[in-house]
């Protein structure tokens, strides 16, 4: 049975009117198979002769398919006349003719007649059963008709354009897992014994991985819980990661701090996805608030002002040292911090004017409502405009291309964050800090391999897959921390009115989707090369293959590429298969629309 066909026929079996907008049509199948349509049938519609069991069956159903009809033929006419697009005019008047059809040959059937003296009873009875089986096809035909109408004007799905749109899918993928394995075989040196005794697990790990992560979106109970999922299999690469370590002897604090990262950020999954309520001023929606049953609601109200300018300050430190350590154009360098200290301040500024912990006038808390976050966006845009400007108009220095990339890199991040963590609320700094202690635990990681193999002497410079695979699985992981999920009522919409009061479209889309890609892909991305630069630096300096820290470069935003860009893929299979599906609106197409656009955000930010 159809789904669409599901709530008219419990409808018809429990004996309560039609659903007015269903526009299904009553199972026969499941409507025999219930004892109450069989009751008193052996009263005949003429009163002539009594009738079987069958034909008897056969009038109640026509009976009951001319009451689904005529439903449907009325959320029709009331459809067609105040809808804007409506029903095609050809089609709609086939399906018309087809009701006023049934319903004449309806009015035929239940004319009283009674056999002649000569007619034998069987024959009648014969006579009478066809006639009703032909209104149950004439029922039945006008009703499918409508449905398949329904669904060629509803869900509005192109199979020769969604076959074309999987098939460029599948070749950019074959192409980039080409690219990437051509360039693989480039940078590995000739002279090195066995290059892929090493490669080959690290590879085939993180391919299961992306596989199993991406084979859970055909199911959509795992769309549901894919925070939860991604998760479990990010700290399943961390619990091998320590196995490993754990035999070999060599155990460190960072692969202990990088699974201790992944049950924190489970926790924070769990309080996001139980999230109702959107906008991050609505709620104080900081994963501390896990804590408040156990030591009250008071100590949770506290926690909840302090703990967030704790964070901030921490992040800010930080911001500040990479900015100190990365940027080495003196100009670029202090108004980067410069904008970076205000920034923050301005974020501060606009928490404590909506704590209840200080008391505020009215004007001050207006400024600090209005004006604060306005300064976070001017100087954000201000400080990616001079950051643009200067990688596209300064002249080459003396400075080494890794230098150039983390200190453009460097640039745009501070760039961005204020603007994100601002958008995120009083949970951004805590996501913050969870996003650079993994990116150091990654890159912490990713030397202490490169130590243990022996990279730095054999010269090779072959990115480990398993590191850009953790760091792709914990931007998922924050993306349903910060409280967003893969359906159109997921998002944040609170967000976008942060320091304004009127509606833009272009305005607030904007701040909208910088809160709803902005942890998620933007900072993920933009990181990148921090994630490859940093891991080789001792490789490139006694590699034996030139422009070493390109082809590492390369070789990470390939994989970062190809991992989302399989995601996708996967997802388009999935709404193909699942486009007749109840929930293809509600569930499927969402995840497509958002798998869709960071797809394209990704390789924006990568290009």
């Amino acid at each position: 049975m159809q789904q669409l066909d599901f709530a008219v026929t419990v409808s018809a079996l429990l004996g309560i009117p039609f659903p007015f907008g269903s526009i299904g049509r009553v199972n026969p199948e499941l409507y025999a198979l219930s004892a109450g349509t069989w009751d008193n049938q052996r009263t005949g519609i003429n009163a002539c002769t009594p009738q079987d069991d069958l034909v008897a069956w056969k009038m109640r159903y026509a009976e009951v398919l001319c009451v689904n009809s005529w439903q449907v033929k009325r959320y029709i006419d009331q459809y067609s006349g105040s809808s804007i697009i409506g029903f095609s005019a050809e089609y709609l008047h086939h399906v018309e003719e087809l009701y006023s059809k049934a319903q004449a040959n309806w009015s035929e059937v239940l004319k009283p007649t009674c056999p002649s003296e000569t007619a034998k009873g069987e024959e009648f009875k014969e006579s009478a059963s066809s006639a009703l089986q032909l209104q149950i096809d004439a029922y039945s035909s006008f009703l499918e008709s409508f449905a398949k109408l329904a669904r060629s004007a509803w869900t509005e799905f192109d199979l020769w354009l969604m076959g074309t749109g999987l098939l460029l899918m599948i070749l950019s993928v074959i192409t980039q897992a080409y690219i990437l394995v051509r360039l693989n075989a480039v940078c590995q040196p000739s002279d090195q014994e066995c290059p892929s005794s090493r490669i080959i697990p690290k590879l085939s790990f993180a391919f299961t991985l992306v596989t199993i992560r991406a084979a859970s979106l055909l199911s959509n109970s795992y769309i549901l819980a894919e925070g939860r999922v991604t998760n479990f299999l990010l700290a399943t690469s961390c619990i091998a990661g320590v196995w490993s370590s754990a035999t070999n002897g060599n155990f460190t604090i960072e692969e202990f701090i990088f699974l201790l990262l992944n049950i924190f950020a489970r926790f924070g999954i769990e309080l996001g996805m139980s999230k109702q309520i959107a906008g991050p001023t609505a709620t104080k929606d900081h994963p501390v608030s896990i804590i408040c049953d156990i030591f009250g609601s008071s100590f949770c109200n506290v926690s909840m002002d302090i703990f967030p300018i704790i964070s901030l300050a921490m992040v800010t430190c930080i911001v500040l040292k990479l900015i100190a350590y990365a940027v080495h154009q003196r100009f670029l360098k202090y108004f980067i911090i410069c904008g970076t200290i205000l920034s923050y301040a301005f974020i501060a500024n606009y928490w404590a004017s909506e704590s209840t912990l200080l008391s505020h006038t009215k004007a001050v808390q207006e400024i600090g409502r209005s004006l604060a976050p306005r300064f976070v966006y001017a100087i954000g845009g201000l400080s990616l405009v001079i950051s643009v400007l200067w990688r596209l108009f300064a002249p080459v220095d003396s400075l080494k291309f890794n230098k150039r990339i983390t200190s453009l890199s460097a640039a745009m991040l501070c760039s961005w964050s204020p603007t994100i963590l601002m958008l995120l609320g009083r949970q951004g700094a805590f996501v913050a800090l969870i996003c650079i202690t993994g990116a150091w635990c990654i890159i912490m990681l990713q030397q202490k391999y490169q130590k243990d193999s022996k990279l730095d002497i054999t010269g090779s410079c072959v990115a480990n897959p398993v590191s850009v695979t953790q760091w792709s699985l914990l931007a998922v992981c924050l993306f349903y921390l910060t409280g967003h999920w893969c359906t159109f009522d997921g998002l944040r919409y609170g967000a976008a009115f942060i320091g304004f009061d009127n509606f833009h479209i272009i305005r607030q889309g904007f701040l909208l989707s910088i809160d709803t890609f902005g942890v998620s892909h933007i900072l993920p991305v933009l990181s990148l090369p921090f994630v490859a630069i940093h891991c080789y630096n001792t490789a490139s300096k006694k590699s034996k293959v030139k422009d070493v820290t390109i082809n590492i470069l390369i070789q990470v935003h390939l994989m970062y590429g190809l991992i989302t860009a399989i995601t996708t893929t996967v997802t388009i299979v999935c709404v193909t298969i699942q486009r007749r599906h109840l929930m293809v609106w509600g569930l499927f197409a969402p995840k497509y629309v958002f798998d869709a656009i960071g797809l394209l955000l990704t390789d924006l930010l990568i290009c």
